[in-house]
């Protein structure tokens, strides 16, 4: 009975054994996990590849000078005009865009000329029909002096009159003057050819001197003409064209601080759009005349060096005038991004970065500029203060995980 009784009984033991084996291989599997996790971060850190980076910097203009005033104005041309017909006309065709540079007596547009062509021809038959009808009294005239022979022969022999002697005479001086008249008629109808061929000529609109165009003011089928008339509905111009060489600076000067500006004195201009770009100059004249409205006067100022593309008429200028016997600065360039010459890369025949974002590096198409020994000018691309890889990888490609090392 005692037996049956310990037959009965649960063995923990055995539980307590199992519930140890589980613990074990729990423990056993976290740190093989742990284990290939810290593996596979060692073997990515092996594989990330280490790179060389630089900062892509900028220069600076130079140190402004010392100045006795300050004025603001603005670019001006000298050479101006808005390009129009001289006659009134239907646009046929127009030659001329924004921003493109014409060269003297280039074309600029066509007028309707379907007209003026007819009026030529009409002109061209009326000279052949004055020539024919010339040569058509040189005959006549030619019969009637051998018929004013035959009369004197006659009169002479007592055949006819003096009168009929007469008549012939008449005849003949008649033909003779009708010849002359006709002969001025026919250089009438050249003069007319002459003026139908100008008038043709007027059709078309040519560039009155080099520039550049700054606008389009027409289109094909509308109507131009020197003045204005047509309610608004005629164009009086085709374009603007500026004379590029002929620009220079226009500043209003308080007339109480004039006495400091003189003829010749150097001045340093900052344009609005480029206020770190300092352009030397000097005063052309001060117009002699004040406005009494706003108590200034007129200062023309003249540009040392034209040429630069970023100077365009009508843009604001600040003007600094130099103490008198001072030289302004040499032309100097705007700032300037550079960057190391072997962070550039080759691909076709576009240049390119590797710029840094974390850990992680960006491709990025560039325009290069001039070099300078090591570095290269970046025209557009990057940004001063960004960072480029300058040796790395030669695979190297977009959104890799990189390791910068030590660098500038």
């Amino acid at each position: 009975m005692a037996a049956s009784l310990d037959d009965l009984k649960i063995d923990r033991s055995r539980e307590r054994r199992t519930s140890f084996a589980w613990v074990a291989w729990l423990v056993v599997l976290l740190v093989l996990a742990g284990g290939g996790a810290a593996g596979w971060v060692w073997w990515q850190d092996a594989q990330t590849p280490v790179v060389t980076t630089a900062v892509v910097y900028q220069t600076t203009a130079g140190d402004s000078q010392p100045t006795v005033l300050n004025a603001s104005g603005y670019v001006t041309a000298r050479r101006q005009a808005t390009v129009s017909a001289k006659v009134t006309g239907k646009i046929a065709e127009v030659l001329v865009e924004e921003g493109m540079a014409v060269a003297e007596g280039q074309v600029l547009a066509r007028l309707d000329d379907s007209s003026e062509r007819a009026y030529l021809a009409l002109a061209e038959a009326q000279l052949q029909a004055a020539r024919g009808a010339v040569d058509e009294m040189r005959v006549r005239l030619a019969e009637a002096q051998l018929h004013l022979g035959r009369m004197s022969v006659l009169v002479d022999e007592g055949v006819v009159g003096r009168a009929e002697l007469d008549t012939a005479q008449a005849e003949v001086d008649s033909l003779a003057a009708r010849i002359a008249l006709q002969r001025e008629q026919v250089v009438v109808s050249a003069r007319e050819i002459d003026v139908r061929r100008t008038a043709l000529e007027d059709t078309v609109i040519r560039a009155p001197f080099d520039g550049v165009a700054i606008s389009k003011d027409a289109q094909p089928g509308e109507m131009v003409s020197p003045i204005s008339a047509g309610g608004g509905f005629t164009r009086t111009g085709i374009c603007t064209i500026v004379d590029m060489a002929s620009l220079e600076i226009e500043v209003d000067v308080n007339e109480s601080y004039i006495n400091r500006v003189s003829d010749g004195q150097r001045v340093v201009a900052n344009l609005d759009a480029y206020p770190d770009w300092d352009i030397p100059g000097s005063v052309i004249t001060t117009i002699p005349a004040a406005d009494r409205q706003r108590a200034t006067v007129l200062v023309r100022i003249a540009f040392d060096e034209l040429g630069d593309p970023r100077i365009l008429p009508d843009m604001g200028v600040n003007v600094a005038f130099l103490e008198p016997g001072r030289a302004a600065p040499a032309f100097a360039a705007a700032p300037r991004v550079w960057m190391p010459a072997s962070a550039v890369r080759r691909e076709a025949e576009q240049a390119m970065v590797f710029v840094m974002q974390g850990d992680t590096v960006e491709r990025r198409p560039v325009s290069l500029g001039v070099e300078n020994g090591a570095d290269v000018e970046v025209l557009a691309g990057v940004a001063p203060g960004a960072r480029v890889v300058v040796a790395g990888p030669a695979d190297l490609t977009a959104g890799a995980r990189v390791a910068p090392a030590a660098g500038p």
